[in-house]
């Protein structure tokens, strides 16, 4: 009986957090999760959570339930009902500050430098930025990215959708006919080779749909980087999305320590804290020499569709009107690599892909990215990255389970 007791008492106690965050996208399931972690691990929490959209109101139910604490995406049309529970609370959204409500968000500075490494790592040296207008996070992104430009003394370009203060962030993200056709129009006033930093994957999408209508080449003529790796976006673009990498796990996570400390009547030494990216997950849409060379441009789009195909030199010398000893001399003035070293170049990155993204055997990846024997690639593979194929995708394994 004692046991029941102490048992209900225990249950009584533990803390309710209620989860204001969609699970409608891959940053928001990512909060969750991280959310979720340090509930299990560190916390003996309860979780309420209910599915919902990025600008839903605050759930009636929380109105006459037991809430101790609240982690959420927080904005106008949810701050006041919020604040009438009277709990702490800590913001995830971060579109605009809230007098005493902690938040945790993206370093957008992080996201913006590792777009322009990405992006100048490819050869580009124009560069462009595609947003919403009055979305905050498009905003900021958008500052900071064309305040390292500026530093780097490079040409930049933007363009933003129209928009009304006070709309919703995914009445925002909407792209009616009109703003795809004006957005169709500013991708073709762009110089080529152009890198295109886009505010998110969603917007990447739209933005690959106005390539693809306007008959501008992508990664040929445009380059385009999004925010958020979002697989379900990324992977659906065409050609697939090359996308920043934000660690919303450990936003989730760090959000539920500061909560913790809350709870325990501890107060937040700073009113926002920003949690780095990761990294830069490549995809085709930024895979590629940006050179303003035409025609070596055209030798190097050619060694892109087929490196993998089990070309060598001669074949790239008959799509050119360039004689050998020039293609090779045009290639180490241009880009410091021989045409041969630039087809291996290509066949490697495609061996790192089919590592990452599949489970083939080396029996079955070899003839994929160009090679006649799985020897031949281990060796290439080993000689060039200093590690094996396998230590490779045994390293990725361990990175996506972090």
């Amino acid at each position: 009986m004692l046991e029941h007791e102490f048992t209900l008492m225990k249950q009584k106690l533990r803390p309710q957090i209620a989860l204001l965050v969609e699970a409608s996208r891959a940053y928001g399931r990512e909060l969750l999760r991280g959310v979720s972690h340090f509930a299990r691990t560190q916390v003996n929490w309860s979780l309420l959570h209910e599915e919902m959209l990025l600008d839903s109101a605050m759930p009636d139910w929380m109105t006459n339930t037991r809430i101790d604490g609240v982690i959420a995406r927080v904005d106008t049309h949810t701050i006041e009902p919020l604040r009438k529970l009277n709990v702490p609370m800590v913001d995830v959204r971060c579109n605009r500050k809230f007098t005493g409500v902690p938040q945790v968000e993206t370093d957008n500075r992080r996201v913006a430098e590792l777009a322009l490494e990405h992006l100048w790592n490819r050869g580009f040296r124009r560069f462009a930025f595609c947003g919403f207008r009055f979305a905050s996070y498009s905003e900021t992104r958008l500052d900071y990215f064309r305040e390292l430009v500026t530093q780097a003394g490079c040409p930049f370009e933007f363009y933003q959708s129209e928009g009304k203060p006070g709309t919703p962030l995914m009445g925002l993200e909407r792209a009616d006919v009109k703003d795809m056709e004006r957005m169709s129009e500013w991708l073709r006033t762009l110089q080529r080779p152009t890198g295109l930093f886009v505010c998110n994957d969603i917007r990447g999408q739209q933005v690959l749909n106005a390539c693809r209508k306007a008959d501008i080449a992508v990664p040929d003529d445009i380059g385009v980087i999004g925010v958020d790796d979002d697989d379900a976006i990324c992977l659906m673009c065409d050609p697939p999305l090359t996308s920043v990498r934000p660690d919303a796990s450990r936003v989730g996570y760090r959000a539920a320590e500061l909560l913790h400390e809350m709870l325990n009547g501890l107060q937040p030494e700073s009113e926002i804290e920003f949690i780095p990216p990761t990294a830069v997950s490549e995809r085709l849409s930024t895979e590629v020499v940006a050179v303003d060379d035409i025609e070596l441009a055209k030798v190097c789009r050619f060694i892109r569709l087929h490196a993998c195909d089990g070309i060598n030199v001669n074949d790239v010398t008959q799509s050119t009107s360039l004689s050998r000893r020039q293609l090779e001399r045009r290639f180490r003035e241009v880009l410091g690599r021989t045409p041969h070293e630039q087809i291996m170049a290509t066949q490697i990155e495609r061996t790192k892909q089919l590592l990452r993204e599949t489970d083939m055997t080396l029996e079955q990846l070899a003839p994929r990215a160009g090679y006649s024997h799985k020897e031949s690639l281990c060796a290439v593979f080993k000689r060039e990255t200093g590690q094996t194929p396998g230590d490779y995708r045994a390293k990725h394994q361990v990175d996506n389970r972090k």
